[in-house]
C-alpha cells in the first residue's frame, strides 16, 4: 500500500480503538426535573421516569428487579369517566431503572417489586406519576374523593394507604 493512504488508514483505526475503549456508548443526559400535573386525564407516564422515582421519595432500582413481588388493581374515575393508568408507569428505560412501585402494561395492575416495597404510598404512586393527589384533590378535580382499599373506605388521608395492604385500590373523584 502507498504511504499516503496509511495515514487516513491509522487515523481510522485510531479513532476506531478510542471509541471501542470508552465503552462506544454515550450516557444518557441527565433527566429533567418531575413536574406535578394538575390538569385533568389522560396522564402518561413520564418518560425520564428517574425524576419522579427520587422526587416520591424513592430509590431507583435496576429494570426487572423482581424480589418480593406483590400486585395491587388500581381502578380510577374522574367525574365518572374511567382513567387508564398507563404502561411502564415508573420505568425508566433510557436508565434502565424501575421505581418499586411500577405497572407493565395498561391493564391498571400495579407491580410492587424491589428493595423498599412493603412501605410504598398511594401518594407516593401518584408522585411517580407525576400525578397531583392530595388536599381532596386528583388532577384537576377537588371534590367528592374516595379512597377505597379491598371495598372499605380508607379513612384519614389517603396518600398514606400503603398499597402492600391490599389487593384492590379505587379511587374516584368529582
Amino acid at each position: 500500500m502507498p504511504a499516503p493512504a496509511r495515514a487516513p488508514l491509522r487515523l481510522l483505526l485510531a479513532g476506531l480503538g478510542l471509541l471501542l475503549a470508552t465503552g462506544g456508548c454515550v450516557a444518557p443526559a441527565a433527566a429533567p426535573p418531575a413536574v406535578l400535573r394538575s390538569g385533568p386525564p389522560p396522564w402518561a407516564a413520564p418518560v425520564d421516569a428517574v425524576s419522579y422515582i427520587r422526587e416520591a421519595g424513592l430509590e431507583p432500582q435496576p429494570l426487572g428487579l423482581t424480589q418480593d413481588p406483590h400486585l395491587v388493581t388500581l381502578t380510577i374515575r374522574v367525574a365518572g369517566r374511567p382513567v387508564v393508568v398507563p404502561a411502564h408507569l415508573g420505568v425508566d428505560r433510557k436508565r434502565a431503572v424501575q421505581a418499586v412501585v411500577h405497572t407493565h402494561d395498561e391493564s391498571g395492575e400495579v407491580w410492587l417489586e424491589g428493595r423498599g416495597g412493603d412501605t410504598v404510598t398511594l401518594g407516593q404512586l401518584f408522585a411517580v406519576w407525576g400525578v397531583r393527589f392530595g388536599g381532596g384533590c386528583l388532577g384537576d378535580v377537588c371534590s367528592g374523593l374516595v379512597v377505597r382499599a379491598d371495598g372499605a373506605t380508607v379513612a384519614g388521608d389517603p396518600s398514606a394507604l400503603r398499597l402492600r395492604q391490599a389487593r384492590t385500590v379505587d379511587v374516584r373523584v368529582g
